[in-house]
């Protein structure tokens, strides 16, 4: 795989990061997007024989949950769950609230359970390059990611154990160790150019 670089291109970052376009005088691009443009789209468009650069598949968002069931005893630690979200993607995340009362757990139709968002554009590529290169090395015995969570379509789902695996976390703050669950939503058909799109930005498959 080429190594990603930076580049001197500029881009127009819109609000929300929802679209990327190039723009004279602009902050730069994401480093993985300019590496999307000029390395990855090449490289899958050869290897899959796509007849023109739309059909080569991108990643579109990506969306992650963080169940925090603990909140039913102590709405603090939702907060705290939804503070450490927003260090981490830089992105106010949204409250998620149960859809059935259970009495067994003490849960009501309604009440606060977790925390969740959706980042696109410039978040979603800036978030991926620390993700890869960053945040994923930091855990524990790893040895890369199942290649077991994609749904047939496309689209990857993978759970994260320890939210302190992101460096933006102050482990010594942090007062419950809490994980997420991560989806890489992209335009593919198959799951097998999902996963090729996937390992040019280097992400880190499980090998065997």
């Amino acid at each position: 795989m080429a190594k990603a670089q930076t580049t001197s291109k500029k881009y127009d970052l819109k609000p929300e990061g929802k679209r990327l376009e190039e723009y004279s005088g602009a902050v730069p691009a994401p480093r993985l997007y300019a590496f999307y443009k000029e390395q990855v789209i090449p490289v899958l468009k050869a290897k899959f024989e796509y007849k023109s650069v739309m059909q080569v598949p991108k990643i579109t968002k990506i969306c992650i949950n963080m169940g925090v069931g603990a909140a039913v005893q102590d709405p603090k630690i939702l907060q705290a769950a939804v503070n450490e979200l927003e260090l981490i993607t830089g992105q106010r995340p949204a409250i998620s609230k149960a859809k059935k009362a259970i009495a067994n757990f003490r849960l009501r139709q309604g009440m606060p359970i977790g925390c969740h968002l959706t980042l696109r554009g410039a978040r979603m590529y800036e978030f991926l390059d620390r993700f890869i290169n960053i945040a994923s090395p930091r855990i524990r015995d790893f040895r890369g990611y199942s290649s077991n969570g994609f749904d047939g379509r496309g689209n990857l789902t993978l759970g994260i154990k320890e939210q302190i695996i992101f460096p933006e976390i102050d482990v010594d703050k942090v007062t419950k160790i809490a994980g997420m669950d991560i989806t890489f939503v992209t335009t593919s058909k198959t799951d097998e150019e999902a996963s090729a799109l996937l390992m040019e930005f280097g992400f880190p498959f499980r090998k065997g």
